[in-house]
Formats: structure tokens, sequence, C-alpha cells
């Protein structure tokens, strides 16, 4: 699937890769294991351009966490159909 999610940013936030870039990259026909990102993702010097074979190599532990939401409003006397609404107080 070519298209991003909406939720890339947390995939973004857990590698550290910034997924349209490396989209944009891919499509100009940069080999996945040159781009200086998913090389730092996988512990490797950003800038050589030695050939990763990615099925023979460990994929990289998870450090970090991300937590992302969203705000929806729906109306149920319209079949929840989505609605514009003013937020007067969040409580995490």
């Amino acid at each position: 699937n070519p298209r991003l999610q909406v939720e890339h940013p947390v995939t973004e936030g857990i590698t550290g890769v910034n997924l349209p870039a490396t989209q944009l990259h891919i499509a100009m026909g940069i080999p996945l294991y040159n781009v200086p990102e998913i090389r730092k993702f996988y512990g490797l010097d950003a800038w050589d351009t030695t050939p990763v074979d990615f099925f023979k190599t460990d994929y990289p532990p998870i450090t970090s966490h991300v937590l992302a939401s969203r705000i929806t409003a729906e109306n149920p006397d319209e079949g929840f159909k989505p609605t514009s609404g003013k937020i007067n107080s969040v409580r995490f």
C-alpha cells in the first residue's frame, strides 16, 4: 500500500524513520539500504553504501513507546454522523 496511513507518526516515533521521505527515496530508485535513516535504525553507519540483506538482518529491538489519540465528535441523534463542536474540557 503506497499510501501513508493516519497512524504513520506512531511508526516514525518508534523507528525514527521519516516515512514520506523514505517513500520518495524509494520512488527515486534509491535502494532502501542507502537511505540514511533506515541504516541508522538498523544500527549501521548512516552514510555507508554497503548493501544490506534485510531478510538476514535482525530487526532492531524496540526501545521506545508512542501513544497517539484522536478526538472526534459524533451526533447520536443523527445516526452518529460526524459533527463539529466545541471542546469544553479534556481529562486524561
